[in-house]
C-alpha cells in the first residue's frame, strides 16, 4: 500500500508569493496531494479555492497561530477555514510566557480541551505540533507528555519527527505511548551529524518503523513534508527531494 503526500507551504514560502500558482503546479508534478497552510490568511478564499480546484490539490491542515483561536479573532478564523474547506486546525507553537512552567503547561491542556470542543462543533480538529522544547525537562518533567497526557485523545498529536529528535526525544517510544492520536505527522529528516541539513533518505529516521506504525496505530491521514534548511537546498529543491527519495523507498520496499 503506498502513501500520500502532503507538503507544509512553509518549506516553500519565499516561491509561493512570488509565483503563487506555478508553485502549486510544480508541487502537484511532483506528486504532492496535499498542502498545509501556515501563517496569516494571506490568500482569499476564492483564490485558494480556485488554486486548489483547478491543479488538483487538497488543503490537508494549516498551521494557526495561538492568537488567531483566542475570542477576538476565533469567529473569523472558523469562517476562513470553512470557506477554504480545511479541517484541522493545528497551533505550530505556544508563547513562552504561557508554557514556562509544568502548571502552565496543565493549565494549557485544559485550554486546549475547552477550545477542542468549540472546534468540534464546526466540523473542525485542534492539534498542536512540537518543536524541541517541548521535550526540555521542566522541575524534573517533560511538558510533551504532561501536555499530551492531560489533553482529550481527540486532539492531534502533530509529530514532527525531526524537531523531536533534535529534541533528543524518542520519536516511536512517543508514538507508541499515544496510539490513535496522530490524524496528520510531520515528514521532517533529521541527522545527528547533520542536523536539518539531509533530506530524507538521508537522515537518521527510520521512515518504514515509523510510516508503518502511524498508517497500522496512528490513525494517520496525512503525511506532510516539511524540509527548512534553504541554505543546503533552495526551498522547492529540498522538499522535491524528500518526495523523489520517498517515491523510491517505496518502489524499492524499503519503506
Amino acid at each position: 500500500m503506498s502513501f500520500e503526500y502532503s507538503v507544509q507551504l512553509y518549506s516553500v514560502r519565499d516561491s509561493l508569493m512570488q509565483d503563487p500558482y506555478g508553485v502549486l503546479g510544480r508541487l502537484r508534478a511532483m506528486g504532492y496531494t496535499g498542502l498545509e497552510g501556515f501563517g496569516e490568511f494571506t490568500f482569499t478564499p476564492s483564490d485558494v479555492n480556485y488554486g486548489l480546484a483547478d491543479i488538483g490539490l487538497k488543503i490537508v491542515g494549516y498551521h494557526t497561530s495561538w492568537d488567531k483561536v483566542q475570542e477576538d479573532k476565533l469567529k473569523a478564523t472558523i469562517s476562513y477555514f470553512k470557506s477554504i474547506n480545511n479541517k484541522y486546525v493545528i497551533i505550530p507553537s505556544l508563547p513562552v510566557e504561557l508554557t514556562s512552567t509544568i502548571d502552565d503547561w496543565k493549565k494549557m491542556a485544559d485550554k486546549f480541551n475547552a477550545l477542542s470542543k468549540l472546534l468540534q462543533g464546526e466540523g473542525m480538529v485542534l492539534g498542536y505540533h512540537n518543536h524541541e522544547i517541548e521535550f526540555k525537562e521542566i522541575g524534573g518533567e517533560i511538558p510533551f507528555n504532561v501536555f499530551f497526557d492531560n489533553t482529550d485523545p481527540s486532539i492531534i498529536l502533530q509529530m514532527d519527527c525531526g524537531n523531536a529528535m533534535h529534541g533528543g526525544a524518542d520519536v516511536m517510544a512517543l508514538m507508541k505511548k499515544y496510539p490513535g492520536r496522530s490524524a496528520s505527522v510531520h515528514l521532517k529528516p533529521y541527522s545527528k551529524t547533520g542536523g536539518f541539513s539531509p533530506v530524507i533518505g538521508e537522515d537518521d529516521i527510520d521512515w518504514k518503523e515509523f510510516l508503518h506504525w502511524c498508517r497500522d496505530n496512528g490513525g494517520t491521514e496525512h503525511y506532510i513534508v516539511e524540509y527548512e534548511d534553504e541554505k543546503t537546498h533552495p526551498q522547492m529543491v529540498g522538499v522535491d527531494l524528500c518526495i523523489k527519495a520517498l517515491k523510491e523507498m517505496e518502489a524499492s520496499g524499503r519503506i
